[in-house]
């Protein structure tokens, strides 16, 4: 684990960085990955918490920093992102943070990824691709010339990602995840936790737990025929400890509104039931 040690730099890939932010913890692992592109570092990838130490180490690595890429707005990606780019002037780019709690609105960017936008840094090309789900400003960035997809929290090391609504949604992560197969990945560099392999394998894998959940919600509400969110807690995360279940508790409504917008139960104030054909 040393290699995740905050303030160490880590070369991963050629043009390619890591810097571990201080900020290790049950929910984000050894710290949230902060990647610095360039040979020199002209450009950086979630600066994660606005940690003066951590933000002195980005700078000292990247004191050309012209561009601040962030994935999303939740407070372990971007506070950092503001203050580097005023003693910087580096541009913000990302998607601004939506209402609600747990958003860091100070991140105001200046550019808006759209779709497949490309942007050129010192040699290398970085795609932005949108992928809603985790959070609905969620963006993944493709470095081209490596098939390095900086994935955020849209895919992690060894856990699946928390789909919290209202803000998180099912159904449009389980779409954004397939529109990541159209791209030529190599590999795919996480928000927290190691470099993975193999990058289809790991986007399969996690589309088949997220169905395979599904399944198991739908069948515990024939068994249950009603049924509150916490009483269908017990049944569909019986494999997981007690302690993520608060966690597992958001996924498990995001898969319910999923199924009631698709038809297949409904919700009668804070009872479930499955829709039978």
């Amino acid at each position: 684990m040393s290699e995740f040690e905050p303030g160490r730099l880590v070369r991963l890939a050629p043009g390619v960085h890591r810097l571990v932010a201080p900020n290790a913890s049950p929910l984000t692992g050894p710290g949230t990955n902060t990647f610095l592109l360039g040979e020199p570092p002209t450009a950086v990838i979630d600066p994660g918490p606005a940690a003066p130490e951590h933000l002195a180490a980005i700078r000292q690595a990247a004191p050309r920093l012209t561009h601040v890429f962030v994935t999303h707005t939740h407070p372990d990606h971007s506070p950092g992102a503001r203050p580097l780019a005023e003693s910087s002037g580096a541009l913000l780019v990302g998607l601004p943070a939506p209402r609600g709690e747990h958003q860091d609105e100070t991140f105001v960017p200046d550019v808006k990824p759209q779709r497949d936008q490309c942007f050129a840094l010192e040699g290398l090309t970085l795609r932005a691709v949108d992928t809603p789900g985790h959070a609905s400003n969620h963006v993944c960035y493709v470095l081209e010339e490596q098939g390095l997809l900086f994935s955020g929290d849209h895919l992690l090391d060894g856990v699946t990602p928390v789909i919290p609504p209202p803000d998180g949604d099912m159904a449009a992560y389980l779409e954004s995840l397939r529109r990541l197969r159209d791209y030529p990945l190599r590999a795919i560099a996480p928000g927290h936790g190691r470099l993975l392999g193999d990058p289809l394998a790991v986007i399969d894998g996690v589309i088949a737990h997220r169905l395979r959940r599904e399944a198991k919600v739908l069948a515990a509400l024939e068994q249950a025929g009603r049924a509150s969110l916490d009483a269908l807690l017990a049944l569909v995360y019986q494999d997981k400890n007690t302690w993520l279940h608060r966690l597992a508790r958001s996924s498990l409504e995001a898969h319910l509104i999923k199924l009631e917008r698709e038809g297949r139960c409904m919700r009668d104030g804070d009872l479930w039931t499955v829709c039978r054909a």
